[in-house]
């Protein structure tokens, strides 16, 4: 009668003890990041059969659970790398902003003060003074607009450095998941059906989640205990206890970026920015795409806008020599970088036919063996060309040699603009101030008429005749003859009051009524030291619309980027503060399952505490019995 007692009674005693293992075990991982609370699963033990009915024989163990929800693990991960990306855009585009808007350090400083310096020159126009300080207003201008562009150009190398090390994380954590494969399919077999490996699944858990900061991973648990992980549109990471390799390498068509892609034997398929669309790599993508690259194509156009229309204006201009003024900024021109992959001949080249047709795309030209694909990278719409030179908003396209099937290039029209604008006039006496030209009405003139001081027609290079004496004679009331060298010698040319006059490259307004015989003439500007005429052309540069088709100014263009990565900012914190909050309440919600509470482990201590003293007193009594059966027996 006592092996029974005594049996039921250690199997409560091993229950009891167990239970008391599992509690110290959660409590004593109660601060260990993505532990999940552990509980014993008990059951009865078969009874015995006796002539009075099956007799129970206690407790078993069946086994040790952890409290856990697939699908809020699913939901840690995935907002998990939601808001690791969207932490990492906004670290990457904050620092953007503050360096665009900053009302010392940004852009509009630097061109409100180079174009103080064009009025100075146009009040004082002969004044060495004034000319010394607008080449040093056109010096710092310049160098602004390179410490931007260093800016920008450090922000791409941060990405790459990150992209760098995110890749190196991402095959350290991919090995360890497949090292915690091998090692969950051994203990399940190990353990037999239905007993898991409570921790080792959590450490492995972890892991994926830790990968999910680092890029969008998701999971396909297999039928043997194992995970299989994938990125992107499905490529694998790990596939059981197999960890495949990114590898972070140059973009074999834009070198100046670092591309992630998954090795393939020797080779490495490429992920597109769009396939890692989570973490802190997805973010980093996303940044320079989205972001990045548009504010630095952004800040070259209008680094060559203002200085193509500054020189275009100066061109029309005369120094204080009376020569022709040149060029007073160096602009860059566009890059244009073949890929690793050709395999042609072919040499492509751009040049820019209209600033103001500019946008801030790049663009890239792929030749399929008859055609030439150009696509505008920032929306993908593609022109397609039979043969080149074609020009494209603003871009003249050319080629020489012979591009093979499949050859690709990569057209960056603004990219250097800010980098490599400077200025190349080093002498004051070589700013155009005045016009080249100067009218004058004969002093024997009887009429009411007035000679405007006349115009330069622009685009440059000006009319080689424009400085060739002109004269117009009116014969009458109504009409008049022109003379000179590149004029064509009209007569009988009819008047208009106020109507524009445009010979040799110039164009004057006559108003009033004139007398016949009355002369105007129009010749070199010969004394032009104290003439300001092409200053005040200069200085109304900086509100002219140069920019997007001829619809904003440079300021404008500026004021405008500023506004859109402020509001991308700006976007970007409401979604990541949205995504954290989510991302929070996620984890909420998997601690409240998963999570060990001090408390309710303190009781469930006292509790088999109590179960473990009760079964020993059951195994005293069962001893007692046994005792006094066998004193009977003797």
């Amino acid at each position: 009668m006592s092996d029974p007692i005594i049996g039921t009674g250690l199997a409560g005693l091993n229950a009891a003890q167990l239970g008391l293992a599992t509690a110290g075990h959660n409590i004593s991982n109660v601060n260990t990041p993505g532990y999940s609370r552990q509980e014993t699963i008990q059951g009865t033990q078969v009874p015995q059969f006796a002539g009075s009915g099956f007799i129970g024989r206690g407790t078993n163990v069946v086994t040790v659970q952890r409290s856990y929800s697939s699908f809020l693990e699913i939901q840690a991960r995935e907002g998990t790398a939601q808001a690791a990306h969207s932490d990492t855009y906004l670290s990457m585009v904050k620092g953007i902003d503050d360096l665009l808007a900053d009302p010392s350090a940004g852009l509009s400083p630097a061109v409100d003060e180079f174009f103080h310096g064009v009025n100075e020159v146009a009040a004082h126009p002969g004044d060495i003074a004034a000319r010394q300080s607008l080449l040093a207003a056109g010096n710092a201008l310049a160098a602004r607009f390179q410490l931007l562009d260093s800016q920008l150009a450090g922000a791409r190398a941060d990405v790459n450095g990150r992209l760098s090390s995110g890749v190196e994380q991402v095959n350290s954590i991919a090995s360890q998941i497949a090292s915690l494969n091998e090692r969950i399919v051994l203990a399940r077999g190990t353990g037999g059906q239905g007993h898991e490996p409570n921790d080792l699944l959590d450490q492995r858990d972890a892991l994926v989640r830790d990968l999910n900061k680092l890029v969008r991973a998701t999971v396909v648990p297999q039928d043997d205990g194992s995970y299989n992980v994938f990125l992107g549109s499905g490529q694998a990471m790990v596939v059981r206890d197999r960890a495949n390799t990114l590898v972070a390498v140059r973009d074999r068509d834009n070198p100046q970026d670092l591309q992630v892609g998954l090795a393939a034997g020797a080779s490495t398929v490429p992920f597109r920015a769009t396939d890692l669309a989570g973490g802190e790599i997805g973010g980093l993508l996303a940044f320079r795409t989205e972001t990045l690259d548009g504010v630095q194509n952004a800040i070259g156009r209008i680094a060559l806008g203002l200085g193509d229309a500054f020189n275009n204006q100066h061109r029309l201009g005369q120094d204080l020599q009376g020569a022709p003024g040149h060029e007073f900024f160096a602009l860059a021109p566009p890059q244009v970088l073949p890929s690793a992959a050709n395999t042609g001949g072919a040499t492509l080249s751009a040049s820019i036919a209209s600033t103001a047709a500019l946008t801030t795309s790049d663009y890239r030209v792929r030749f399929d063996g008859a055609n030439y694909a150009v696509t505008r990278l920032a929306d993908g719409s593609t022109q397609t060309f039979a043969a080149l030179p074609q020009t494209v908003d603003g871009v003249m396209i050319s080629v020489a040699g012979t591009p093979a099937a499949g050859d690709r290039y990569l057209v960056q029209p603004t990219r250097a603009g800010a980098r490599d604008l400077a200025v190349v006039i080093t002498e004051t006496g070589r700013i155009a101030a005045a016009a080249p030209i100067r009218t004058s009405g004969a002093a024997t003139n009887r009429g009411a008429a007035r000679i405007s001081a006349g115009s330069v027609n622009a685009p440059p290079p000006p009319n080689p005749n424009l400085t060739q004496t002109a004269t117009i004679t009116f014969t009458g009331a109504g009409t008049f003859d022109v003379a000179g060298t590149g004029t064509g010698n009209p007569t009988g040319v009819a008047y208009v009051s106020g109507a524009p006059i445009t010979y040799n490259g110039w164009t004057v307004t006559i108003d009033g009524v004139p007398s016949a015989g009355d002369q105007f003439a129009l010749r070199a500007n010969a004394a032009g030291t104290g003439d300001n005429r092409n200053a005040l052309l200069l200085a109304g540069v900086q509100t002219a619309n140069v920019l997007a088709g001829g619809s904003t100014s440079v300021q404008g263009a500026y004021a405008q980027l500023v506004s859109e990565v402020g509001n991308r900012t700006r976007a970007v914190q409401v979604t990541g503060a949205a995504q954290a909050k989510l991302l929070d309440e996620t984890l909420a919600d998997r601690e409240a399952v998963s999570g060990v509470n001090l408390d309710e482990e303190a009781a469930n201590l006292l509790r088999y505490q109590q179960a473990y003293q009760a079964a020993a007193k059951v195994m005293a009594i069962a001893s007692t019995l046994f005792e006094t059966i066998l004193d009977i027996g003797r």
